[in-house]
């Protein structure tokens, strides 16, 4: 593999958030958003979640990590060049992660994601209470309900999540995503209505096949 993710990775350890934007500038010069997002940003987190697991940073350096990628994000979504409101599509997508699940990142860039392609998007962050979730879906009535988890411990709420989903009136297409979805086989949850989400990759292909276009011939 690559070590560009390694050297986004030091640029978070260390803190540097000037440092991690020009790198990352220098990267959108040569490569897409999609490559930058799965194939720097995506593996430079799971390498510190590595060091973390071998003990060779602490819970603050993955904390911190953690913090400068989010604030890299946030400044690649201010900055991008999101389709205009008026060019806006109707499609509508809401994103979250399950009760009790702290990782967002990978949320935030497959938010980023329906935005490039023209979608609106509510991005609900980590750790939304069930009835929480359930409330603001029945408000929003997305198209596609993205839910993130990234330890198998999750899979009994993710269970819970998708009965309740699938008593919705106008049955959007769940994805399911995260870690989880990558390292784990959930084969069992796929289903016309329920589609697991292995990586942003995944999610380019559903775009690049024209998917999005089936949404309303089955809601």
């Amino acid at each position: 593999m690559d070590v560009q993710h390694e050297q986004l990775a030091h640029y978070f350890l260390q803190g540097d958030d000037q440092g991690a934007i020009e790198f990352i500038k220098t990267m959108l010069e040569k490569y897409p958003r999609a490559y930058l997002y799965g194939d720097i940003i995506t593996p430079a987190m799971y390498y510190v979640g590595e060091l973390w697991e071998r003990n060779e940073i602490s819970v603050a350096d993955e904390h911190l990590a953690t913090a400068i990628c989010d604030f890299v994000l946030s400044k690649l979504d201010a900055e991008s060049g999101h389709v205009s409101r008026k060019q806006q599509k109707n499609f509508k997508a809401m994103l979250f992660g399950v009760e009790e699940e702290q990782h967002y990142i990978g949320l935030k860039m497959v938010a980023d994601t329906f935005k490039e392609h023209g979608w609106r998007v509510r991005y609900l962050g980590p750790a939304l209470p069930m009835e929480h979730s359930f409330t603001q879906i029945e408000k929003y009535r997305p198209d596609v309900i993205g839910i993130s988890a990234a330890l198998p411990y999750r899979l009994k709420t993710i269970k819970m999540v998708l009965e309740h989903f699938a008593e919705l009136d106008w049955n959007p297409l769940i994805m399911i995503g995260g870690r989880l979805a990558k390292e784990y086989n959930l084969k069992e949850f796929e289903s016309d209505q329920v589609m697991v989400v292995k990586d942003l990759g995944d999610l380019k292909r559903w775009f690049n096949e024209g998917r999005e276009e089936t949404i309303n011939e089955t809601s």
